[in-house]
This record gives C-alpha cells, structure tokens and sequence, in this order.
C-alpha cells in the first residue's frame, strides 16, 4: 500500500511562493512516475507537472517558466517550487503516483493540500 501525504499548502500574495512536499511511504516512489494536479470547485482536475523516475519532466502551459517540480527517491519525497503565483493558481493540489504499468496497479493519490492566491 501506498500513502501519499502533501504540506505546505497556504495563502500568498500575488507574486509570491510556496513548496509543496509530498511524502510517500512504501516501495514505489522511486521507481514510480510522479506528478502534481490541481482542482477547483466544478472543474476537473488537471496536470500541473509531473516527473519520471529519472528525472525527466514535464508542465502544464499554465506553469512553465513558474513552477518547478523535484523529487529526493532517498526520501520518498516530491515537491514542487511555485513562484511568481496568480490568484488562478488557487486550487487544492493534489500528489499523484502511478506505478509502472507492468506492476499493474491503479494510481495513488494524496488527500490534497490548498493553495489561495490572493491579496
């Protein structure tokens, strides 16, 4: 079983910035694509980056340029550094795991952490 737990979430100014971290507990992360989504009330949730095992990545026209995503496999950790945030960022951000497709598991989620740009 996977445990995905996110911090960091909070209330900025615009223009300003906030690192969210996710913490996974067991075996997958490191071998695991990971990735940040978003959602606001009535809307889907969409990709705001993601980053493979190897550190390859990949963001949301939204974000390029202001957001970047990192993760530490020694820690089972995933952050994402967002700077020079808009009150459009608000949402509540969600960390995603999808396991490797030839284990034949479903995705993993967290529980999700807010994010409000606001002034």
């Amino acid at each position: 079983q996977v445990q995905l737990v996110e911090s960091g979430g909070g209330l900025v100014q615009p223009g300003g910035s906030l690192k969210l971290s996710c913490e996974a507990s067991g075996r997958l992360f490191r071998i695991s694509v990971m990735g940040w989504f978003r959602q606001v009330p009535g809307k889907q949730r969409e990709l705001v980056a993601t980053i493979t095992s190897g550190g390859s990545t990949n963001y949301a026209d939204s974000v390029k340029g202001r957001f970047t995503i990192s993760r530490d496999n020694a820690k089972n950790t995933l952050y994402v550094e967002m700077n020079s945030l808009k009150p459009e960022d608000t949402a509540v951000y969600y960390c995603n795991l999808r396991p490797p497709e030839w284990l034949g598991q479903r995705d993993y989620w967290g529980q999700g952490t807010q994010v409000t740009v606001s002034s």
